[in-house]
């Protein structure tokens, strides 16, 4: 697992794409479906300007990384995030996660534990559970991802098109969305390996992170839009700062899934603040 120019291997030879920016303080970037590292653009370079150094990878299957056929489960993100981890010798890292990201920073925690992590954050995440089921009754039914894994398995271009409009809330009155930060999602999802992205939303959609939650014992933020179109707020976050001991919050009125982009400048207050603090 040694890092070589821009890349790691993992123990099973995918090759991981990272890019590590600036000194000081460690921040890991984990982003959401299907997009790649480059999602976290703004929040690094502001970080990084303000004395942080931060690390980004493009999870397996993703952007510049490898498309296995295999480990395209939060387990396998999980031990992919260690492996970057490991090869970098990161420690005191504060975990960021959005969406599918925030899984991964759950499941990295359970699986790997805290001992290289100072702080959490989980941004728009999935966890604990997005699928509706007996125990999560308010989860979303089967159907929802069925027709994410068709689309993937279709005309994949044009579902990307489709999907970024309520990702970035810009199917809202008054939305202010940029035709770029749209064409933006749809680059990123179209370097997604068709392969990866569709094993990925069974990993986002099913997995259940109640015991990973339960392990959090470092400061942690949970972060989410209110009218987050992708990931419900009230099956999300507000569910998962129950599970977490001592989880700070913060609700952003009208924020949609893509808040990163779309309200960045606040965002990165809101995280700046927490790692100073």
């Amino acid at each position: 697992m040694e890092p070589t120019m821009s890349f790691i291997t993992t123990a099973d030879g995918t090759e991981i794409y990272y890019k590590d920016w600036g000194t000081g303080p460690v921040v890991t970037f984990s982003h959401g479906w299907p997009l790649n590292a480059d999602a976290w653009d703004g929040q690094m370079l502001f970080l990084a300007q303000n004395g942080y150094r931060v690390v980004a990878h493009d999870r397996r299957g993703h952007g510049r990384s490898s498309q296995p056929w295999t480990g395209n489960d939060m387990d396998g993100y999980a031990d992919d995030l260690a492996a970057v981890i490991e090869a970098l010798d990161l420690r005191d890292a504060t975990l960021v996660g959005h969406s599918t990201g925030g899984g991964e920073v759950a499941r990295y925690i359970g699986r790997h534990g805290t001992g290289r992590v100072a702080k959490a954050v989980l941004l728009s995440a999935v966890p604990p559970i997005m699928l509706k089921t007996d125990a999560n009754p308010e989860g979303l039914p089967m159907q929802v991802f069925d027709e994410l894994r068709a689309g993937v398995a279709g005309d994949r271009s044009q579902f990307y098109k489709d999907l970024a409009v309520p990702f970035y809330g810009a199917n809202r009155d008054g939305a202010n969305v940029s035709q770029g930060l749209l064409d933006q999602f749809w680059l990123w999802s179209m370097q997604a390996g068709t392969w990866g992205s569709y094993a990925s939303i069974k990993a986002f959609s099913e997995t259940d992170f109640t015991d990973d939650l339960t392990k959090f014992d470092v400061p942690t933020l949970v972060m989410h839009g209110e009218d987050d179109q992708i990931v419900p707020v009230h099956d999300a976050a507000r569910k998962s700062a129950r599970m977490i001991k001592d989880a700070q919050e913060i609700y952003y009125p009208g924020g949609p899934h893509g808040i990163t982009a779309t309200d960045p400048d606040r965002i990165n207050a809101d995280l700046l603040a927490f790692l100073r603090g």
